[in-house]
């Protein structure tokens, strides 16, 4: 993977000792000053390895492999993240933390270290002025075809000044 994206409150997490294959919603709650990819900074906010201990929507992957009940079933599964691994050692947050990537792995004392991987790191694509720039036209209209990219990439130009000019210039002479 040549790029990794950075962890954001509502990335799904998946705990590999789980009996179904359910995730949970991941709660940022030890910061409220870092976002990406929020352009209004209201719900994207940054997550960190100090985000532990509860810090999941419902703290449960459903039952767990780890806690057999005697009589062939499991215990539900009680979800507490006591630590990070694989987190982007180049940004301190605020918090102090290090931002978790889209490869960082919790660990549950419940499973064994690093049993919690991110299934979506919960960030989303909007697209900008600079991806209309650096699209080919051929492919966005292959995609696309309702829309015809080559306008969108055209300049505007405005003739305004001139016409405004060469009438002053008139006027004067």
């Amino acid at each position: 993977m040549s790029e990794k994206h950075v962890v954001v409150q509502g990335a799904t997490v998946k705990c590999k000792f789980s009996v179904e294959p359910k995730t949970d919603v991941l709660k940022v709650k030890t910061q409220t000053k870092v976002y990406a990819n929020d352009k209004e900074g209201k719900e994207k906010l940054v997550a960190s390895d100090k985000d532990i201990g509860q810090t999941l929507e419902k703290n449960t992957f459903g039952k767990c492999k780890k806690q057999p009940n005697g009589s062939g079933d499991y215990l539900p599964c009680k979800a507490v993240i006591t630590k990070w691994s694989g987190t982007y050692e180049k940004i301190t947050l605020s918090n102090q933390g290090k931002a978790l990537l889209e490869d960082s792995k919790a660990t549950c004392p419940m499973g064994a270290p690093d049993c919690i991987t991110i299934d979506k790191h919960g960030q989303k694509t909007e697209a900008g002025k600079q991806n209309i720039k650096n699209a080919n036209p051929e492919i966005h209209n292959q995609i696309n075809p309702m829309v015809n990219i080559t306008d969108l990439q055209k300049k505007k130009y405005s003739f305004e000044g001139i016409e405004r000019a060469q009438a002053q210039s008139q006027s004067q002479g």
